[in-house]
């Protein structure tokens, strides 16, 4: 079994995988910033190494004698302007993982761009791994589009010296979202918080098969690539419904207007305090983004069936918060 290391391990994504790497007989190594909260992986059998992102020495140390470095750390912004907070984290953050990976000689490194870093389709047909990214000309740039986008080049240009895949997941939801982050939306849906949905649709995929599709990444991906990895498209709408159905409440009862379906997805996304993976507002615009994802999901039908309360006494906290999680739309 190998040594493998995480870095995000405190997120969604980043726990999941933990979670299905640990399953799988392998040592899971995990970085995490000061402070950072993981009560919600205490069950993981877990080594964690105090390293920020920031410094090269102590990520360095942290993946030493390590197979495969698993970068899922990132922060996430709905504003447009690109902060140097957006930068350090998500473009120098990479380019010191990138450095400390090589340092420590890590055989593979599997960097987790989005698919917000991949083009827009602009006539209805799925795109695939090769689209030309263009967030600029269709007018949906914000900071955290721009800076994946400039971290999965930060991962093109090393490849001559490190061997690394990138994955680009689309919108996220599962178990283990402790902030929350795209769980937000679930939460909001079941406390019936949400007066209407928006337009347009997205990709939803369950956070299980991206941890399992960056697993093959490692272990069969081919140097250099990307992968879109990805679930079924639905409408807002229609989403927002099945959550609902699943958790045994009303949905959501009439579209909103632009501006508002904007600010609710601005909500939905400021909540979750710039660190998780997924945003709604740049899919609630007119245009839609639909990918043809690389590795196959989990059917629909079961998986909503299959969706659980994670965390049962959540609900009695002071925060009130109901982590509920609709694994796989």
């Amino acid at each position: 079994m190998s040594r493998v290391a995480i870095t995000g391990a405190s997120g969604l994504l980043g726990g999941n995988l933990a979670a299905l790497v640990s399953a799988s007989g392998h040592k899971v190594v995990a970085t995490r910033r000061a402070g950072s909260q993981v009560k919600h992986l205490a069950d993981l059998a877990i080594e964690w190494a105090d390293a920020e992102l920031g410094s090269v020495p102590a990520l360095t140390k942290a993946f030493a004698g390590c197979e495969v470095v698993f970068h899922c750390a990132a922060a996430v912004t709905i504003k447009r302007e690109v902060t140097p907070e957006m930068t350090a984290a998500n473009v120098t953050g990479t380019a010191n993982v990138i450095e400390a990976a090589r340092a420590a000689k890590v055989k593979r490194l599997v960097h987790t761009s989005s698919v917000v870093a991949v083009g827009l389709s602009t006539d209805g047909k799925p795109c695939d791994e090769s689209a030309r990214w263009n967030f600029d000309t269709e007018g949906l740039l914000d900071a955290y589009a721009i800076t994946k986008r400039q971290a999965e080049d930060v991962v093109n240009n090393a490849r001559e010296t490190i061997d690394a895949v990138v994955v680009n997941p689309t919108f996220m939801f599962g178990p283990r979202d402790a902030r929350p982050s795209s769980g937000q939306l679930i939460v909001d849906v079941v406390k019936r918080k949400m007066p209407g949905w928006t337009r347009g649709y997205n990709n939803f995929v369950d956070v299980r098969d991206v941890a399992r599709g960056m697993i093959a990444a490692w272990q069969k991906g081919r140097r250099g690539e990307r992968y879109i990895l990805a679930g079924h498209d639905m409408t807002y709408a229609d989403c927002m419904r099945e959550i609902a159905r699943v958790a045994g409440v009303k949905p959501p009862r009439f579209p909103v207007p632009r501006p508002c379906g904007w600010s609710a997805s601005g909500a939905i996304s400021s909540s979750r305090a710039g660190r998780n993976r997924c945003s709604t507002r740049r899919r609630s615009a007119t245009r839609s983004q639909t990918s043809s994802g690389s590795r196959a999901p989990r059917p629909r039908a079961s998986s909503a069936t299959q969706s659980v309360r994670w965390s049962p006494r959540s609900a009695t906290r002071s925060t009130g918060f109901v982590q509920t999680t609709c694994c796989e739309l």
